[in-house]
């Protein structure tokens, strides 16, 4: 229906233009009355800007991670299973630069897993990711690029 009314619309603007009883600049009569009628007649209709999704209300499953920073001020957070560290960092205001923007391609974005248990049920890194890593400054046995971790659910806890 609002398709119709906004070719209707259209179409009478056009219509307009071409007799030349319609200029573009708004000093005619005509141009506000073919704008009121076009507002008039959606009055009362009642956008919305949300799309459907085909997961519907499925709910997304989360993770829980816990950032240390620097100072060992710990924030927790909840983490989409796929997002990564870096996004989920910057997602929650969590001070993790990312220069490339997550695309292996710097090592900004370096982090220290803590616990070895967690480390170990992450996936191997990349030559790529090793080869960033050795340009990350305090680089440990248990380092990692942020952008390159992903959240999966047997990583739930208190990973980095």
């Amino acid at each position: 229906m609002f398709v119709s009314r906004v070719s209707r619309f259209g179409t009478q603007m056009v219509k307009h233009l071409t007799k030349g009883t319609l200029t573009s600049a708004p000093k005619t009569g005509n141009l506000p009355k073919v704008y009121n009628y076009f507002f008039h007649s959606l009055k009362h209709q009642t956008f919305s800007t949300t799309t459907a999704h085909e997961e519907g209300d499925k709910e997304v499953e989360e993770i829980s991670v816990t950032f240390v920073d620097k100072d060992e001020m710990e924030t927790h957070i909840k983490v989409p299973i796929g997002m990564s560290m870096l996004e989920a960092a910057h997602e929650y205001d969590i001070e993790l630069e990312g220069a490339c923007e997550g695309s292996c391609a710097c090592s900004t974005c370096h982090v220290i897993v803590r616990d070895m248990e967690y480390y170990n049920k992450l996936e191997h890194p990349t030559d790529e990711e090793i080869d960033m890593l050795d340009l990350a400054f305090g680089l440990t046995e248990t380092s990692r690029l942020g952008c390159q971790m992903t959240a999966k659910p047997e990583l739930d806890g208190n990973m980095p």
